[in-house]
């Protein structure tokens, strides 16, 4: 049976339990190691890196720069670049029209079929 263990997070150096019930679920997991952070160190490097997602907003993980395609605006016709495939069933518009739609709530869906986000 596991019995609680203090420990010493690489990061700030400050003293922490690694509780035997921690212990257990880490065996329950299949972890080997300990941890090596305080439970406020690992929360803070898990918010730095986005949630423990990977960081970047568009769900990628990295540094590399966003692809965009070209594609032709549904509402006014000027050619914009989109950080999507256009699949050519659904309206694409420049960043101007997305804008001006979005501000005055014409073109969401979500107010025709009764439902608010």
């Amino acid at each position: 049976m596991p019995t609680d263990k203090t420990l010493t997070c690489r990061d700030c150096g400050t003293p922490f339990v690694f509780s035997a019930s921690e212990q257990e679920f880490y065996a329950q997991k299949g972890f080997t190691n300990e941890p090596g952070r305080c439970p406020t160190c690992r929360a803070a490097r898990k918010a730095s890196r986005g949630g423990g997602y990977g960081g970047g907003g568009d769900g990628r993980g990295d540094d590399r720069p966003r692809t965009l395609h070209p594609a032709v605006c549904s509402q006014c016709g000027k050619e914009t670049q989109v950080p999507f495939v256009p699949r050519g069933d659904k309206p694409v518009y420049c960043s101007d029209c997305f804008e001006s739609r979005r501000s005055t709530g014409y073109g969401s869906d979500r107010e025709s079929r009764g439902r608010r986000w």
